[in-house]
Formats: structure tokens, sequence, C-alpha cells
């Protein structure tokens, strides 16, 4: 499990291997302080295994589902990565809990500066937004950020200086895809409602207004 608080910026040594298997090789200074072969450790929001590590980088291996429904496909040496630490249990949560699978790929629309922040608009596929709720939680890319804009296939975000500056997001730009992680607990819910209702299959969400004032939320 991970929070969404980019602790470092890393960047790609190396891509190796072919459709079938693919290692990548990324350089990192921070999260290294207490690495050790196994560790899961986020990348642009997509939870990895360490199989190596060296004392200026380390090493993962990506399955071919993973690059192909992810932004690590498009990844190239040199090109800058958010990287995360699993979570410690005796941690400060700065976040939200992010299990580092991505849900889909949305793409950016809209990049606007606004006063001292960024607006980010993106679209995403229309099956998430069942997920997002006004000031709830999203993953984007592995950061953990606050919706404050919703259609029913885009999001808009608003990202601080320090967000900006701490993550690669501030290097996105209109057309750019990112990866996409919902609230896991807006994921639990809605699994426990449609069971609820008998239609675990469906992917629109039973819960509505109505629904929600019958049952004591107003």
């Amino acid at each position: 499990m991970f929070t969404g608080i980019v602790e470092e910026i890393g960047k790609i040594k190396a891509i190796n291997g072919s459709q079938d298997s693919v290692e990548m090789v990324i350089k990192a200074r921070k999260i290294l302080d207490d690495v050790n072969l196994g560790d899961s450790i986020s990348v642009n929001g997509v939870c990895l295994t360490v199989t190596e590590f060296t004392s200026d980088g380390f090493t993962v291996d990506v399955m071919p589902e993973t690059v192909k429904s992810t932004s690590l496909r498009e990844l190239q040496r040199n090109d800058d990565v958010n990287l995360e630490r699993a979570m410690s249990a005796n941690g400060r949560f700065g976040g939200h809990i992010v299990s580092g699978h991505v849900d889909g790929i949305g793409k950016i629309v809209r990049k606007e500066p606004k006063g001292n922040a960024v607006y980010y608009e993106i679209e995403i596929p229309e099956e998430l937004i069942q997920f997002m709720i006004y000031k709830g939680s999203v993953t984007v890319d592995g950061t953990s950020l606050t919706i404050f804009g919703l259609t029913k296939n885009t999001l808009t975000l608003s990202l601080i200086p320090h967000t900006l500056t701490e993550t690669i997001l501030r290097k996105k730009g209109v057309g750019d895809i990112v990866n996409i992680e919902c609230d896991m607990l807006g994921k639990y819910v809605s699994q426990f409602m449609r069971r609820s209702f008998g239609n675990e299959k469906s992917t629109e969400s039973r819960i509505t207004a109505s629904f929600l004032e019958e049952n004591g939320f107003k």
C-alpha cells in the first residue's frame, strides 16, 4: 500500500527487453535508504517489485499487460518518474490509501494557470466516473490529488506549487496520458452495492441521490 505522497523524482536509466519481458533500471537516491530485494515501489502510480539495486538505482520487471495498460508504455531513457516506497506502519499518512493498481489511463485535455496553482482537466474512461466524487481523492501518476470538478468523462484538479515542484506532473501537458487509480474506498462501496442489488456484472452505479436520502444521508 502507498499514500500517493511522492517521495522522489527518479530517472529511467535503461529499458531492456521485448513485448514479453520488460526490465526497467531507475536512478534514485532517497528511496534507496532502506531498500531490500522484493520491496514494492510505486513508479508513476504502478506498484513494481525491486529485483536488484545498487547505490544509485534499482531494477524492476514489468509484465507485458502492465506496460500495455498503463502510461509506462511511453517511458523512454532519461524520462523522469514519480517514486514512492510502500507506506510504513509507523509513519504519517499524508495522502490516501493507494494500492498501486492502475484502473485506467487518462488524457490531459486542459492545463491552465490559476494564480499560484495550475488547473488540470483530465479525460478518463466513463466507467471510472462512478468512483469519483467532488472533493474526493484520486491518484494521478502516483500523486494523491483532490477532485474539484467532474463531468461525465472528465475530472478537474488544482495543483499547488509544491506538488508541481515535487512531481513529474509539472512536465505534463495537453495530450499527455497519465495513470489513474480511483479511491479504493469508493471501489469497495460500489462493488458491495452491486452485489447487494444482485447486479454484480453491471458497471452502472446503483447509488442514487434518492437512495442516499432514504438511508439517512441528507
